[in-house]
């Protein structure tokens, strides 16, 4: 029996958030799948959810989409209740699931010409809109080929053809590159780039993959045991995450016995609170600074130090974090 609701509220007008829920919590018995879910996605970014299997990540994909209900709390997706409208949610979002199918003895073209028929498409349109989205994702040279013949690369670029056939506003995708060869996953994360480039689309990416999602995402939300234990850029991240330190690369042209001068030199200016000399000649030295906060004045000095010590600098660089790192430090902080 559905749950007595309030009336939809719609989004503002000049509100950008597509996506946006407040306490969404989905549990099955005793299993919390989802806990009390604050989550906002906005237009023109790709926003990644990452986390392991099971941490709740399909859960809240299902819910946004209008597919399971959710236990409590509320979500609205292009300022619609997907609960309540979830036909009208399916028309202004595409959908890429973690298992794409389609019908093997029908042709790209064919497939894509299905799911436009049942999108309501008049016919001109669909097969304008086909054209447009073969060349997008780079398949117009086998879009009359059967898509039994196509690799796991080709058939997700086919699924995201599908999810764009009818012009949605928002692309959800979950795990869109598991079971990929390294060039197709390039060539699947830089399309996703010009998606939101040349159509102005945001994107949800589903993933546990680390890499990826930091090489593509401008946001991201780390989900673990069903929370959202944290969310923003990497920098973000790093610093609600991090020990409060960063880190410089410096690079030195020197000769070996200038070694000690140039690590004094670094060690004595304010905020650097460790040095540490490349390991073989041409790597950069590491410089330890804290507050995090002070990595960019640190930089100026070391300029302005360089100069002034006739240290011959060659690179000046922070160092981004590792999301690899911030993951463990949010998860392991999680379950202390």
């Amino acid at each position: 029996m559905r749950r007595a609701k309030p009336a939809v509220r719609r989004a503002a007008a000049d509100d950008d958030a597509v996506i946006r829920t407040r306490r969404l919590t989905k549990r099955y018995g005793t299993l919390t799948a989802v806990d009390n879910l604050d989550l906002e996605v906005h237009r023109g970014e790709i926003f990644g959810l990452l986390g392991q299997n099971g941490a709740g990540k399909t859960t809240t994909i299902l819910m946004l989409l209008g597919l399971t209900e959710p236990t409590s709390g509320e979500a609205r997706v292009m300022g619609l209740d997907p609960e309540r409208e979830p036909r009208l949610v399916k028309r202004r979002v595409g959908y890429l699931p973690d298992a794409v199918g389609f019908y093997d003895g029908l042709t790209g073209r064919q497939n894509l010409r299905y799911t436009a028929n049942l999108n309501g498409l008049r016919k001109a349109a669909a097969e304008s809109a086909m054209v447009d989205v073969l060349e997008q994702v780079g398949l117009t040279d086998r879009a009359d080929d059967r898509v039994d013949t196509y690799s796991r690369g080709m058939l997700q670029r086919l699924g995201i053809a599908d999810a764009l056939v009818k012009s949605p506003d928002l692309l959800i995708l979950d795990e869109p590159t598991t079971s990929i060869d390294p060039i197709g996953v390039v060539e699947i994360l830089d399309l996703l780039r010009r998606l939101v480039h040349e159509r102005g689309l945001a994107i949800m990416l589903s993933s546990h993959l680390l890499t990826q999602v930091q090489s593509v995402c401008d946001r991201i939300g780390i989900f673990a045991a069903g929370k959202l234990v944290g969310q923003g850029t990497v920098d973000e991240l790093a610093t609600a995450f991090g020990d409060g330190t960063a880190s410089i690369e410096v690079g030195l042209e020197l000769a070996p016995a200038d070694a000690g001068r140039a690590e004094a030199v670094l060690r004595a200016l304010t905020g650097v609170t460790d040095v540490t000399a490349p390991a073989r000649d041409g790597d950069p030295w590491q410089v330890a600074v804290r507050p995090g906060d002070a990595e960019g004045r640190v930089r100026q000095e070391i300029l302005v130090a360089a100069v002034e010590h006739s240290l011959r600098l060659t690179t000046l660089r922070p160092v981004v974090p590792s999301l690899d790192d911030i993951y463990r430090a949010a998860v392991m902080r999680t379950a202390a």
